[in-house]
């Protein structure tokens, strides 16, 4: 008789979160959801009471990454990780421990996690899993772009990112805050933050700001900061609450 796994899904965007429990209400044998958490966050809270055996987890996430949750959490439970990172990066995650799940998940990969999960182990090493993320974000620094590149009339004009203050979300494109002045990128905030290298940090949904920009940071209500940049209008931001942990985490808090 195969185990049932009780089951939380953790992804900060709701059809996503909604298309994976209804492809795994297709296999009632197998996963009893519990609940689902939308960051960082709440899932630590939910991970901590409900004690689940397996969580489906998004990697990029307001309030702090997929990754930075693991390393919160005292005991580890069975992880498949929902992500958009290309087969270099998934290598990583081929091991008995762990399981990967490539946006937009469908109906087949759900059937082959399953048979992975048979072979998983009742007590799982947490170090083994740390060391995963550990090489995983090794090879995401690698990729870290140092430039940025914006069209401009009939020009290529190229960026350098120790010049750029902080990326401002504007519908569909991200208004880019540079020292040589503003420009328009059509990259959405969610990707440009996978992009970038650790010295810029999502501080709002909209937000991503360049740390060595940062002049002072002053504690708000709601568990909000302002944070003032160096920058040439000393522009002032106030940070997102579901950011907050990543930004006490940031400051050493």
């Amino acid at each position: 008789m195969s185990k049932l796994f009780t089951t939380l899904i953790i992804d900060d965007e709701a059809p996503a979160r909604e298309g994976l429990q209804n492809l795994l209400h297709q296999f009632p044998k197998t996963f009893a959801i519990l609940d689902t958490a939308k960051n960082g966050i709440e899932a630590k809270e939910k991970i901590n009471s409900l004690k689940p055996d397996l969580i489906f987890l998004d990697i990029e996430m307001p309030g702090f990454t997929g990754f930075e949750l693991i390393k919160q959490l005292e005991t580890i439970p069975i992880i498949v990780f929902c992500t958009a990172y290309d087969q270099y990066s998934l290598a990583a995650f081929e091991t008995n421990s762990i399981d990967y799940l490539v946006k937009p998940v469908k109906l087949e990969r759900i059937e082959k996690t399953i048979k992975k999960l048979k072979s998983f182990e009742k007590n799982i090493s947490s170090d083994q899993i740390l060391k995963v993320l550990h090489e995983i974000e090794r090879k995401k620094e690698v990729k870290k772009m140092t430039t940025i590149t914006v069209k401009k009339e009939d020009k290529i004009i190229f960026i350098k990112l120790e010049e750029v203050a902080f990326f401002e979300s504007d519908s569909n494109y991200v208004n880019i805050h540079s020292l040589s002045g503003n420009y328009l990128s059509s990259e959405t905030i969610t990707n440009l933050e996978t992009k970038l290298p650790n010295n810029f940090i999502r501080i709002h949904r909209g937000i991503i700001i360049n740390k060595d920009f940062v002049n002072d940071i002053q504690k708000y209500f709601n568990s909000r900061f302002i944070i003032t940049l160096n920058d040439k209008k000393a522009t002032s931001i106030t940070s997102g609450r579901s950011y907050n942990e990543s930004i006490k985490s940031w400051m050493n808090l």
